[in-house]
């Protein structure tokens, strides 16, 4: 990722530091997705602001928003990151504890795109077919077994005859849970290997065995074929250029910029773009969210000034340090910005 320099737009965010309070720093938890984005923002505001750098946590997006719900005051959160929509027993747990404002602010969209060399063979792609393809184990022949399959061919007759190595996000990169979850998770379950996992999974009830068979889903080949990145997309894009018979997972940006170099495979017969992933139509994406405990702003210092930046164009645009780490600029990004600078609070959920 290019180093981040602030613009005389950006700097104008800074503005005169609230009045002190026991806490001096903004504290922010929540989903592992929106984790490495918030450090960007976090590590970004710190360097360049007159307020400490906030305190950025994982820990999954439905304890971030139990911690947020957990009462108001500095020794309480005010931040829970989400990669899934806030729920009603979330909110009901707020209210029962004197969390009645709440800020719901999308900062983006979380969509990764699958493409290879642009003068190599054509992809085109389904859950199932990269499931079957990188997956530790597959269902054959009503049983789980060891993934032998070395050709894309031998997955779909309709995909090349061409050795399958896959670049993929590795497990500290930021979409790497959008990865497992909407392509393998998904390719899992269309296989027919989810039910076999689930029929052999332990666990005390039901949902905990279909955590279990999830994370069985999630295993994926050790033998080479499939390949974790953890570092950004430039280095995937050199790994491919080494070896142009590869398929490499990319953020929408990154591979937008850089269309010269890489042909893009649609997915189910979708085509990833801004728009077809901000709809939700593209099946590898889902909008991210910032749950934000109103009732801190002007009491935290930078609270505020910290959500501004987050959704700011120099850091949420297209052209800024978050779309070049995978996250997909929101085409409703000035909407939310005024809705964040009036300090909107969140109606019923629909």
């Amino acid at each position: 990722m290019k180093s981040f320099h602030l613009t005389v737009s950006a700097l104008a965010f800074a503005a005169v530091a609230m009045p002190a309070a026991a806490r001096d720093q903004v504290q922010v938890t929540g989903s592992s997705t929106v984790l490495p984005y918030a450090t960007i923002v976090a590590e970004a505001f710190g360097e360049n602001f007159d307020f400490p750098t906030p305190v950025v946590e994982g820990g999954g997006s439905g304890a971030g928003r139990k911690k947020l719900c957990e009462g108001v005051g500095e020794n309480t959160v005010d931040i829970a990151n989400s990669s899934s929509r806030i729920s009603q027993s979330d909110i009901d747990l707020c209210t029962a504890n004197g969390v009645t404002e709440i800020m719901e602010i999308r900062i983006g969209y979380d969509g990764i795109v699958f493409a290879s060399d642009v003068n190599g063979a054509d992809f085109a792609l389904t859950p199932a077919d990269v499931y079957s393809a990188l997956a530790a184990k597959v269902a054959k022949d009503g049983a789980l077994a060891d993934n032998t399959a070395a050709q894309w061919a031998e997955v779909n007759a309709a995909l090349p005859a061409q050795d399958i190595l896959a670049f993929v996000p590795g497990t500290k990169h930021g979409t790497r849970e959008v990865f497992d979850v909407k392509v393998i998770e998904a390719g899992c379950k269309e296989t027919g290997a989810y039910d076999l996992y689930l029929a052999v999974a332990e666990g005390a009830d039901d949902k905990e065995k279909g955590d279990n068979a999830k994370k069985a889903c999630h295993e994926l080949r050790t033998d080479g074929k499939s390949v974790d990145i953890d570092g950004d997309y430039t280095e995937t894009l050199a790994r491919l250029d080494a070896d142009k018979n590869a398929v490499g997972v990319f953020g929408l940006s990154f591979y937008e910029n850089n269309m010269d170099k890489l042909k893009v495979a649609p997915i189910s017969g979708v085509a990833p773009s801004v728009e077809t992933i901000s709809t939700g139509e593209y099946p590898v994406s889902r909008p991210l969210f910032m749950y934000v405990k109103k009732a801190h702003i002007g009491v935290i210092p930078g609270l505020k000034e910290y959500l501004e930046f987050f959704v700011s164009d120099e850091m949420a645009g297209p052209d800024g340090p978050l779309a070049e780490y995978g996250l997909v600029s929101d085409p409703e990004l000035a909407a939310t910005q005024a809705a964040v600078a009036a300090e909107t609070v969140m109606g019923p959920l629909e």
